[in-house]
């Protein structure tokens, strides 16, 4: 067997070295002005990922979903950390703070122009995420759980998921929003809005991921 596996080891060192890949013919057709033209978005990553592989992007947030609610079923029986160290000297808490409001900005311009520029819902959604979790390094856990109650955010949270799977139902069933013009803050029909719901899933259940590790596994 062992012999097996280096002669498929040199056959595809051979292949590499040896034999040409074939050059795709571009004369006709770009594929990526052909995405543009089709989702109606500068942003081509944007259309495929909300347009041309739509099912693919629904179970991805289903899968961010379980995910989460995983990672709150396997804790829920853990005993609650006793202990939480945190950051306390002035200029980590400073800098945290700092990067947490850059990335928040950061994150918001990415969900409301992900469609136009490099970036998109699961970029905002990540520097979303970032920006609670430096925060959270620098508060009370208490604080930040009084917040996430307060504001409601796994209700929230739900609500995105249900939107963004009925809004995707409808884009697969062939209804679109008018595309507007290309480029403009309105356009791409229901891409921009799909950007946004995935953008607030992924912040919001950052932040559901975050409180759990923190009650149970602490920070530091």
């Amino acid at each position: 067997m062992k012999w097996l596996y280096v002669a498929a080891g040199i056959a595809l060192y051979i292949k590499i070295v040896l034999m040409t890949d074939p050059v795709l013919d571009t004369t006709e057709l770009s594929i990526v002005e052909a995405v543009v033209k089709d989702s109606g978005v500068p942003n081509a990553v944007a259309g495929i990922i909300f347009r041309n592989r739509l099912y693919d992007t629904i179970f991805e947030v289903v899968v961010f979903t379980i995910a989460i609610l995983g990672v709150q079923f396997l804790l829920a029986d853990e005993e609650p950390s006793k202990i939480i160290r945190q950051f306390t000297d002035e200029p980590s808490i400073v800098l945290a703070r700092l990067g947490a409001t850059i990335a928040a900005l950061v994150g918001i311009e990415l969900a409301i122009r992900g469609h136009l520029s490099p970036g998109g819902g699961f970029a905002a959604g990540v520097a979303g995420g970032t920006a609670i979790g430096l925060v959270a390094i620098t508060s009370s856990s208490t604080w930040m759980q009084g917040i996430y109650q307060r504001w409601r955010a796994a209700m929230w949270e739900k609500i995105s998921v249900l939107i963004f799977l009925v809004l995707a139902v409808i884009t697969l069933a062939g209804v679109e929003l008018p595309h507007g013009e290309l480029g403009a803050l309105v356009s791409g029909g229901m891409l921009p809005i799909l950007n946004t719901l995935v953008a607030i899933k992924v912040a919001l259940g950052s932040w559901a991921v975050i409180l759990v590790f923190i009650r149970y596994r602490g920070l530091l």
